[in-house]
């Protein structure tokens, strides 16, 4: 048994109105339509669900059954609309973004601020991603795309969009502010206590690969899960590490950390936008991805 939708939207009317006129009126119809409409659903449940009078027309028992799930449909239906047009006015909704603590720092988070500001009603979720834990999120639909650092380990169906390059430094606190005085190369960073991200970020992954290649075994003396864990642990003296020159400038500008310079730079990287091309997310996520492009132009033209 197949019973379109429109008898029960028909249905509904009647049954709140408890007339045919009225509900005709209502649905921009006609009462003789109305009234074919009733006695087809009727027919086709098998059951009556008006008793008609002079008086108007009543709910049989099947008829009240009947109301009460269609009434808690109607009104289910009626919410998904104003939920969706709200979305579509970008006056609610939710956008989930996975985010290194990097690319947090010395990109995304004005963006946030402005898109909060500009859309106070979309509600924003942040999970603070490692790369390598961004991209199994992103394929599994759990954020709708994630903004981390290069290297991303992204591929397809993934694309990823350079946003921001960036430029990582050593540095040091108080107690290693000697070593600013002469140039450190990788072969002599073994000698001091290292301050890194854990071995299971790809962070940790391209550094490894780097004093591999130039001979040498990277050994941290600690190992961090964020950047905002690296930095006290340096200002406080348990290390030196490297980290984003723009994310460690104010705590340079106060004298608590120093710039310790190299005999070779280390490689540029950059903050990337990561998504899944396949598959498609929200106006409001859709909104916010804007605002990042437009905010990658706006640092090129720069």
């Amino acid at each position: 048994m197949a019973v379109t939708y429109d008898y029960y939207r028909i249905f509904y009317y009647v049954a709140k109105y408890k007339n045919f006129t009225q509900a005709a009126r209502v649905l921009m119809s006609s009462q003789p339509n109305v009234t074919r409409a009733m006695n087809n659903l009727e027919s086709e449940l098998g059951c009556r669900l008006f008793i008609r009078s002079n008086r108007g027309i009543t709910l049989t028992p099947e008829g009240i059954r009947l109301y009460t799930r269609v009434a808690s449909a109607h009104a289910q239906l009626q919410a998904a609309e104003e939920e969706l047009s709200g979305d579509r006015d970008l006056h609610t909704g939710v956008v989930s973004i996975g985010a290194s603590g990097t690319a947090l720092h010395i990109f995304l988070l004005p963006i946030l601020q402005e898109f909060h500001l500009k859309y106070p009603g979309i509600r924003i979720h942040i999970f603070n991603y490692t790369s390598n834990q961004a991209i199994p999120a992103l394929r599994n639909a759990i954020v709708d795309f994630a903004v981390i650092t290069t290297p991303t380990g992204a591929a397809k169906p993934l694309t990823e969009i350079p946003l921001k390059h960036f430029q990582e430094i050593l540095v040091g606190g108080p107690q290693f502010a000697r070593l600013i005085q002469t140039p450190l190369s990788l072969s002599d960073l073994p000698d001091y206590p290292l301050v890194f991200l854990n071995r299971q970020t790809k962070t940790f992954e391209l550094y490894n690969r780097l004093f591999l290649k130039n001979g040498i075994s990277l050994r941290p003396e600690i190992e961090a899960a964020t950047i905002d864990q690296i930095l006290p642990m340096i200002i406080y003296d348990l290390g030196i590490g490297f980290l984003p020159e723009e994310f460690v400038q104010p705590a340079l500008d106060a004298g608590k950390v120093f710039h310790i310079p190299m005999t070779s730079e280390i490689p540029q990287r950059t903050v990337c936008l990561v998504k899944d091309v396949n598959r498609p997310i929200s106006i409001a996520a859709k909104e916010l991805e804007k605002m990042i492009i437009a905010k990658k132009e706006c640092l090129r033209e720069s």
